[in-house]
């Protein structure tokens, strides 16, 4: 063997070891996630997980169940319905009516609302309603607190805010909505409808991994604007890049989305109060900036976050949700734990 031929074969062996472990390296996240997935202690997961980066899927697995009693597996195309995460949708439809002129929103809501019996309506605005600072706990009661000051979440300025947008439009909310899924080719996203059969998995709700299905997860056609939009990890992947990068809202008005003037606690997003704007929660005082939001209950889970600095897109949908409000987002906040010390943040 000449020298030449072992120097080529040396080389070519620290090519594919340096070339491995850089494979090694710069994947430092799915095993970790796959691990974690193994868990059933204190609850087991159930649901679908995508990563994306710059429009590229670095994850995307199911693991569980669609139907627990027959034991269907789940796709990671499967739909599901997503809870307050619908509310970032609202927000959104709410903005292209600003944008439009149709709505104003330094505007109280008896503009919009006029057979709102409280006084509130004639000082709570739209941006109120939007960044759950209006101080409303109940639509028949008076305000907990002044608007602006504080912050009180909940479903009733949501469920406000679709009967907004219905008066502004002259149609249903579910109409509306529906029509902006169809144009951002959002194939497998809709209104969630009283009565009709819809393909979506089942949900259930988890008591110490006893699982009990949810016959009825929402209500009425109401609560739809607030938490009844259906989906899954590949749509909502869409929305996300379509929504953060001006594809959707005017840079102006994704600005307003995106600014707050309100902080709020949730422990999926850590234990200090970060920015809320409209239908979306602003993480700027962390290293790593990310928006998102999460939805829950009624036998589902739902958490997406952005990135914008790497571009990574975060999305867990479970069709469970837990009676134990500690385990809610077990998973969902490691999973996002694990991504932002992985390599996808470098």
């Amino acid at each position: 063997m000449t020298q030449t031929f072992r120097l080529l074969i040396l080389f070519l062996a620290i090519l594919l070891i340096s070339s491995g472990s850089y494979g090694q390296e710069k994947d430092d996240y799915s095993s970790k996630i796959d691990s974690l997935i193994k868990m059933t202690n204190p609850r087991s997961f159930n649901g679908v997980i995508l990563i994306t980066q710059k429009g590229k899927t670095k994850y995307k697995k199911a693991f569980g169940y669609s139907n627990l009693g027959n034991k269907t597996p789940l796709k990671t195309k499967d739909n599901f319905i997503i809870m307050s995460n619908s509310k970032q949708i609202t927000a959104v439809l709410t903005l292209k009516e600003v944008e439009k002129g149709k709505i104003d929103l330094q505007s109280p809501v008896r503009k919009y609302l006029p057979d709102l019996l409280q006084t509130w309506a004639d000082t709570v605005t739209v941006h109120h309603l939007l960044n759950f600072s209006a101080g409303i706990a109940d639509i028949d009661k008076p305000l907990i607190f002044k608007p602006s000051s504080d912050f009180k979440y909940g479903n009733t300025t949501y469920i406000m805010l679709g009967k907004i947008i219905e008066k502004v439009t002259g149609r249903r909310y579910i109409d509306v909505a529906n029509d902006l899924f169809q144009e951002l080719k959002m194939k497998n996203t809709f209104c969630f409808e009283q009565g009709k059969e819809q393909n979506r998995v089942q949900g259930y709700r988890n008591t110490n991994n006893n699982f009990a299905i949810v016959e009825k997860p929402i209500e009425n056609n109401d609560m739809v604007s607030a938490a009844g939009i259906i989906s899954n990890v590949i749509d909502l992947n869409t929305w996300d890049e379509l929504l953060h990068k001006g594809k959707i809202l005017k840079p102006e008005t994704y600005k307003l989305m995106t600014t707050y003037s309100i902080t709020a606690q949730h422990n999926a997003f850590g234990k200090e109060k970060i920015g809320y704007g409209y239908g979306i929660r602003i993480s700027d005082k962390t290293p790593i900036k990310y928006v998102g939001h999460t939805g829950g209950g009624s036998g589902f889970v739902s958490f997406k976050v952005y990135f914008p600095k790497t571009d990574v897109d975060v999305i867990v949908l479970e069709n469970q949700s837990n009676e134990n409000i500690d385990l809610f987002y077990e998973f969902e906040i490691k999973i996002r734990e694990i991504v932002m010390n992985s390599s996808l943040m470098k």
